[in-house]
């Protein structure tokens, strides 16, 4: 077997132990009391910076796989996405179960009321649906079109993350805009290489 074989063998285990870092961080603070004065808030903020960032990574792949011709990248968007869905669902846990103890009327006032609750809980719902088909037997299933336009649910879900944090955010909006701005860049390098293609294809017809 050759190195690059090896390599390319190693790279999935590796990104996985990687996409798990920050829950072992998580560990190594909590044992350490490193969650700071207020660890329920602490936690449920790290759990979705981590479910923002991972989501951010999953739409990387391809931008990074059109402007590099790299096409095995996108084998790991599947793990990414499901990575992202855990933090996401985590950071959702900690917020029911630990902020509000499964009070129910209280957690239902928190959404009607409070505006980037609302969004948040959109956004955690909608990425239900993406990781209930992310197999290959769903694809299968649904079919490559339908399976594909559900998926590209992951772009508003995207938006609504980062709407989500901006309105979290009371004073300092620069971590929000900064991560507003990677996802647009990411979404203007699709919508540049989906205008390329139809150009293409139009010329070839």
């Amino acid at each position: 077997m050759s190195a690059s074989d090896l390599a390319r063998r190693a790279a999935k285990p590796a990104l996985f132990v990687l996409c798990l870092g920050p829950l072992l961080q998580l560990v190594w603070l909590a044992l350490g009391e490193g969650l700071s004065a207020n660890p329920i808030e602490f936690l449920n903020r790290y759990l979705g910076d981590w479910a923002m960032r991972m989501i951010l990574v999953t739409l990387v792949v391809t931008p990074v796989r059109l402007l590099s011709g790299w096409g095995g990248l996108a084998r790991f968007r599947r793990m990414l996405g499901l990575f992202a869905f855990t933090y996401a669902f985590l950071h959702l846990s900690s917020y029911i179960v630990l902020d509000h103890f499964f009070d129910w009327p209280r957690i239902w006032d928190d959404i009607v009321k409070r505006n980037f609750i609302t969004v948040g809980m959109i956004a955690v719902l909608a990425l239900v649906p993406l990781a209930v088909t992310s197999t290959n037997k769903m694809l299968r299933r649904l079919g490559s079109r339908k399976w594909q336009r559900l998926h590209q649910l992951i772009y508003p879900i995207a938006i609504l993350v980062i709407v989500h944090y901006y309105m979290m955010v009371k004073a300092d909006i620069r971590e929000p805009l900064i991560y507003g701005a990677v996802l647009a860049a990411l979404l203007l390098v699709r919508v540049f290489y989906n205008v390329k293609r139809r150009r293409a294809q139009k010329a070839q017809a």
